[in-house]
């Protein structure tokens, strides 16, 4: 990356945090990688047991690639997270990347999605999370973008871990930083707990079938975990 080019990412990521409250800067940050990078999204999750929580993005559309992912278990930011490595998916309508992650592909597609790129939160020793980038044409970053997407994470993993938590977050109010996609995820982790007690299952198993219900209605985990959590839909034996 030339001088002039870190400059002006630095002039950007500071252009969009300036002034924002702890709960935004995740999302200033997506806003920032749109601006310096050939692309049309950004989204960032962490990782989780068993599957990402959605922490923010830049658009409607990033927010359900995102939450795709985390409903499908599958997908170029779970390959990142669970390596520590990015996964950069070049095109996702032939070829070796559409096949990788077909349900996934063919979802990314229908939503005018054709290349998808993963960087850590992290390495390969400790991965928080993931920045995925969406792209609507197929193609390779160049070299300077991809230099750029790093230090965008970079950032981002940085910012992560000083947010306000615990005791911290205590003064602003618990996990004020979170996202309402985060937040909502809680509900997720309840379902699965009730999933568990209706069908009488493991944890693993209880996701595996939430997952399935939400795919097979054409919704992303969250919303079928509200479902659950309020009572509209049970699990219960056949």
């Amino acid at each position: 990356m030339t001088d002039r080019n870190r400059e002006r990412a630095a002039e950007v990521i500071a252009q969009e945090v300036r002034g924002a409250e702890p709960r935004d800067v995740p999302e200033r940050l997506c806003s920032a990688a749109v601006r310096l990078l050939p692309v049309i999204g950004a989204s960032v999750s962490l990782r989780g047991e068993g599957m990402p929580v959605p922490v923010s993005a830049s658009s409607e559309r990033a927010a359900h690639l995102m939450e795709m992912q985390a409903t499908l278990g599958d997908g170029p930011c779970l390959w990142a997270a669970e390596t520590g490595a990015p996964v950069f998916a070049a095109d996702l309508t032939a070829g070796r990347d559409a096949s990788r992650w077909p349900v996934f592909a063919q979802q990314a597609a229908a939503a005018g999605v054709r290349a998808v790129y993963a960087l850590p939160l992290g390495d390969r020793a400790v991965c928080v999370g993931t920045l995925d980038l969406y792209r609507d044409v197929p193609g390779e970053l160049a070299a300077d973008d991809v230099r750029t997407a790093r230090l965008v994470a970079d950032v981002v993993t940085v910012a992560i871990m000083a947010l306000p938590r615990g005791e911290d977050a205590g003064r602003y109010g618990d996990d004020v930083w979170l996202s309402p996609l985060a937040t909502g995820h809680d509900g997720v982790h309840q379902a699965i707990g009730m999933v568990m007690a209706q069908r009488g299952v493991h944890p693993d198993e209880a996701l595996a079938l939430l997952r399935a219900h939400a795919f097979a209605e054409g919704r992303t985990v969250t919303d079928m975990a509200r479902e659950i959590v309020g009572g509209t839909t049970r699990f219960d034996p056949d």
